[in-house]
C-alpha cells in the first residue's frame, strides 16, 4: 500500500509469483525446451480459444511442423485444414504467411526482438510482447484479457476493466511490471494465469486469491459491475457457423469441391452464400472453373 492507504503494483508481485510457482498449469509451451515457435504457435491458437481445445491442434501442430521452415514450404491450404475446428481460421494464414516472412528475413529462426516480431504478419502488440515475454525473458507488459481483470481489481477497484482494451490499460500494464527483465516475464505470466484460474470474470474466487488482502476492489467491499452491459457471443445460426461448415466440407476434401456439394451443407442460401463470398474475400477458400471451391493453394 501507499500513503494513501492504495495498493501498490509492487506489493503484489511477491505473492503472485509464489502463488503461480505452486499453482501453475502443466503446458507444453511453458516447458523449459519448448522453442520461440512453440511459444507463437500457441499464442496464435490460444486467441479467444480455451486451452482445453488448443491443447491436440497444438501438439497435432508442432508434431507436424515443429519448424517455422516446415510450415513455410506447406501450401497455405494445409494451415487451414490443420486449423480444424479452432475457430477464427484466418489466424492460421497468419501464422503460415508469419512462418514464410521468419524463413525469409531471419533465417527461419523467431526473432527475439520485439520491434521485429512486430514486423511479422499477424503479429500484433500483445502477440509480439507475449513472444518476446514467454520465450526470450523480455520485459514487457503482455495485456490479455485475464491481466486487464486482475489489474483492474487489485489496483483500481472495479469490478471489470473496460470491454475494449485502452491505452489506460497499456500503461497501467507497464507501470505493474517489475523492473528486471527476468522477474517481469514470470509476472506476465503469472498475472495471466491468476487471472484464468482465480480472478475470472464471473465467479471469482478470492478466498484463493495470493492478493485478496491487497486487492483494491475487495477493500472496497467488491462493488458490483456498473458499466455497459457484457453480452456473450453468440454462435448458433449466424455466419461464422456457416462458414465453419463450408470450411469444414473443405477440410475433409483431398481436392476442389463442387457448389453443390457445399450446398448441402447450410439451409439457408443467402447466408450461405455471403459466408461462402466472405471466405473467398479473406483467402480461406479459392474459387476454380466449373463452379468449383478448395482451400487456398
Amino acid at each position: 500500500m501507499d500513503q494513501s492507504g492504495s495498493p501498490t503494483a509492487e506489493a503484489l508481485h511477491a505473492p503472485v509469483l509464489r502463488w503461480y510457482d505452486a499453482n501453475a498449469r502443466v503446458l507444453p509451451w511453458r516447458e523449459p525446451d519448448a522453442g520461440a515457435w512453440a511459444v507463437m504457435v500457441s499464442e496464435f491458437m490460444l486467441q479467444q480459444t480455451p486451452v482445453s481445445r488448443v491443447l491436440p491442434a497444438y501438439e497435432a501442430w508442432l508434431e507436424r511442423w515443429p519448424k517455422p521452415v516446415d510450415l513455410a514450404v506447406e501450401p497455405p491450404g494445409e494451415a487451414v485444414r490443420a486449423w480444424d475446428r479452432l475457430g477464427y481460421p484466418r489466424r492460421a494464414l497468419r501464422l503460415h504467411a508469419a512462418a514464410q516472412a521468419i524463413v525469409e528475413r531471419h533465417g527461419g529462426d523467431v526473432p527475439d526482438d520485439h520491434a521485429a516480431l512486430l514486423a511479422l504478419p499477424g503479429v500484433g502488440t500483445y502477440t509480439a510482447a507475449a513472444i518476446a515475454s514467454f520465450a526470450f525473458g523480455q520485459r514487457h507488459a503482455v495485456v490479455d484479457t485475464n491481466v486487464r481483470r486482475v489489474l483492474a481489481r487489485a489496483l483500481t477497484g472495479v469490478a471489470q476493466p473496460t470491454i475494449s482494451p485502452t491505452a489506460a490499460d497499456q500503461r497501467l500494464a507497464v507501470s505493474a511490471l517489475p523492473a528486471d527483465e527476468p522477474t517481469a516475464a514470470r509476472w506476465a505470466v503469472a498475472s495471466m494465469e491468476l487471472g484464468a484460474l482465480v480472478c475470472t470474470a464471473r465467479t471469482p474466487r478470492c478466498g484463493d486469491c495470493p492478493i485478496r488482502s491487497r486487492c483494491a476492489w475487495v477493500l472496497a467491499g467488491s462493488p458490483p459491475y456498473d458499466g455497459p452491459p457484457r453480452r456473450g457471443q453468440t454462435y448458433e445460426g449466424t455466419d461464422r457457423q456457416a462458414r465453419g461448415r463450408l470450411l469444414a466440407v473443405l477440410r475433409a476434401a483431398s481436392g476442389a469441391v463442387p457448389k453443390k456439394t457445399l450446398d448441402a451443407s447450410w439451409p439457408d442460401a443467402t447466408q450461405r452464400d455471403r459466408a461462402l463470398d466472405g471466405l473467398v474475400a479473406d483467402g480461406l477458400v479459392e474459387p476454380l472453373g466449373r463452379n468449383r471451391y478448395r482451400l487456398p493453394s
